[in-house]
């Protein structure tokens, strides 16, 4: 009998964790009305995180494991374990205990209301720093504004979905995949369920400054055409601008007003202005170079990820 709950959780280097994560889950889901699987998708651990997924397994046939043949990244690990889910309703957590378990139970509640996905929202950042919280405000709203799809502030991939969304979001055949954004893009009735986070149970983060830029550049490229109309329109600006710039010459040669002093200072100014405009060049074939690139992974056609090992 296929469960009702599935309970989806990455898994990358969390050998300090993944016991108490499987601890706190199989405790709250032990509260559910329904049988529940918890889908543990190894990606290419380095560290201890798969024997132990495995004793887990082992000792209980509710806990499947999906081990990668390396390490292909959170968003396509969460992609794999909603591939290999057979609940009627799919939660996706991450293994750190920064999103409570216990929300899951709250997240339940609203999909009995007949919600189709719910999805957490941060009210409060706990163990975060400064820097962490500025820049992930920055993002989130600098990223509604940019996307043509409605991606809700504060909500990261901690989130339940209904079985016919999720059927929905599986037919999407983007290979640089933002999960968030493409469940706001199916639709369906959605809600938040505000909780507080928590500090990191162990470990380090998994989202450095490096992966966070990267992060936040593909959910750009993926839901937004508006840096190629940016594109157009700071070209059509460099092009008026450098323009009006040669008529002031022509005007000033024609007036003699480049005897003298000026020679002196306008090859400065010139070249200042040439750098500009290549600058903008540069900045102009960068987003369009980004869009390019998706198009030629896309027509690779090459699998989202590879399977080493599947248990349960």
């Amino acid at each position: 009998m296929n469960p009702t709950y599935s309970i989806i959780v990455p898994l990358y280097n969390e050998e300090e964790v993944i016991q108490e994560t499987y601890k706190r889950l199989t405790a709250v889901m032990e509260q559910a009305d329904g049988p529940y699987e918890l889908v543990f998708i190894n990606d290419g651990s380095q560290d201890n995180t798969l024997p132990l997924a495995k004793d887990i397994c082992a000792q209980d046939k509710r806990v499947r494991l999906l081990s990668f043949s390396r390490n292909f990244g959170h968003q396509i690990a969460i992609t794999a374990g909603m591939e290999h889910a057979r609940g009627q309703a799919v939660v996706v957590i991450d293994a750190d205990l920064q999103d409570p378990p216990e929300v899951i139970l709250q997240m339940i509640a609203k999909w009995k209301e007949g919600y189709g996905v719910v999805y957490g929202l941060r009210a409060q950042r706990k163990g975060e720093t400064a820097f962490k919280k500025l820049t992930a405000s920055v993002f989130y709203r600098f990223l509604r504004r940019m996307t043509e799809v409605d991606v809700p502030v504060d909500a990261g991939d901690f989130r339940l979905l209904d079985r016919k969304a999720l059927d929905a979001l599986l037919r999407l055949p983007e290979r640089n995949r933002y999960v968030r954004g493409l469940v706001s893009w199916v639709g369906f009735k959605q809600t938040g369920v505000s909780y507080v986070r928590e500090e990191r149970f162990a470990g380090v983060t998994k989202y450095p400054l490096k992966k966070m830029l990267r992060f936040a550049s593909d959910a750009i490229v993926s839901f937004s055409r508006k840096p190629l109309r940016w594109s157009a329109v700071m070209g059509g600006l460099t092009m008026a601008g450098g323009a009006g710039y040669l008529i002031a010459l022509l005007i000033r040669g024609l007036t003699g007003g480049l005897i003298g002093g000026p020679a002196q200072w306008e090859p400065l100014l010139m070249l200042g202005i040439i750098l500009f405009v290549l600058g903008v060049a540069m900045l102009l074939l960068g987003f369009v170079g980004a869009y390019i690139g998706r198009i030629y992974d896309e027509a690779k056609g090459r699998p989202l990820y590879i399977l080493e090992e599947e248990i349960n």
